[in-house]
């Protein structure tokens, strides 16, 4: 039964495997690195990337990809600090900023599912147009002089943080039950493997899609609050970089970029590599400028796998053919 899990989840397995590795290199060099204050602060760190790869996933299982998420996110930390200092209470201001990345969400949705736009084209201008909005709106200034009471949402720092990481785990497990489970998780796959196909079995191939975005932008809005009550201001420049970030942690964790193939447990290893990385370069004293080039390298051995493994077709997510 081993062998048949290990045969199924080659790719998952495999990235598995290579963080482990990476830890127990890295632990040895750097024992520092394996503290508890140490993993609790990288597990802090990537709650929000973790989130948006969450959603992400769903997009690209079903054929499509969004990198306007970190436009998405500025606009929604924006929104909280806003309305934290505003008085808007946690209980309100929570279920209100999730609801606006979900409207940002079917924005993108919309275009692609209903007037059959590509998504990489539409979410590139919505990207550019998000954060223009924004930096027109906000002036490039900051929220500052946030009540207290937003802060880890009042609860202290030791308490807010596990709070944070809860509920991060409560929506990866929510998520990976539903993917499995339910009709809308088993469309997800059946859309993104072959849309014509998953039409003809009577599954509604637009509402799958739109219904994948928009679940995305709210997630969005979820890993916006919670990185936003971590610290005391808010910057308007915030999630720059992070549609990479999920992209990438979503295609190393197994899920093919063509779509219709992937896990969500495969996306969590993702984070965890990628995530690790940095602070593991700073740990052996290598420059962490080289973050980026190594995480690049990853993202090209994972492309390279789907190949080895006639997992990947040539074409690129959101500039498939629509009929």
């Amino acid at each position: 039964m081993i062998g048949t899990i290990l045969s199924r989840y080659k790719r998952e397995t495999s990235v598995a495997v290579s963080y482990v590795v990476i830890l127990i290199l890295v632990g040895i060099a750097a024992p520092s690195f394996l503290r508890v204050s140490n993993l609790r602060d990288l597990a802090i760190n990537n709650v929000s990337v973790l989130l948006v790869a969450i959603g992400m996933t769903l997009v690209i299982l079903a054929g499509e990809i969004d990198i306007s998420v970190g436009s998405q996110f500025a606009i929604c930390t924006y929104v909280a600090g806003v309305l934290a200092k505003a008085g808007v209470p946690a209980l309100l201001l929570l279920p209100t900023v999730v609801l606006a990345g979900a409207f940002m969400g079917s924005v993108g949705g919309a275009f692609v599912a209903k007037l059959r736009m590509p998504s990489i084209v539409v979410t590139l201008a919505l990207m550019v147009a998000w954060r223009d909005g924004l930096r027109w709106v906000s002036q490039g200034a900051w929220v500052q002089d946030l009540p207290k009471s937003f802060q880890w949402f009042g609860l202290g720092q030791t308490t807010g943080e596990a709070l944070i990481v809860v509920i991060a785990l409560l929506v990866f497990v929510a998520f990976v039950w539903a993917l499995r489970d339910f009709s809308f998780g088993r469309s997800v796959y059946a859309v993104g493997s072959d849309s014509e196909a998953a039409r003809l079995a009577g599954i509604n191939s637009k509402r799958v899609v739109f219904s994948t975005f928009v679940i995305l932008g709210a997630l969005v809005g979820l890993a916006a609050v919670l990185s936003a009550i971590r610290f005391s201001i808010v910057p308007s420049n915030a999630g720059v970089g992070l549609e990479l970030k999920a992209i990438a942690a979503v295609v190393v964790g197994g899920t093919a970029i063509s779509g219709g193939r992937g896990t969500l447990v495969g996306t969590l290893i993702g984070v965890a590599l990628l995530g690790t990385i940095g602070t593991a370069l700073t740990f052996i004293g290598i420059n962490p400028f080289w973050e980026k080039a190594i995480q690049g390298l990853i993202i090209l051995a994972a492309v390279i796998s789907d190949v080895a493994l006639g997992r990947f077709t040539p074409r690129i997510p959101g500039l498939a053919m629509r009929t």
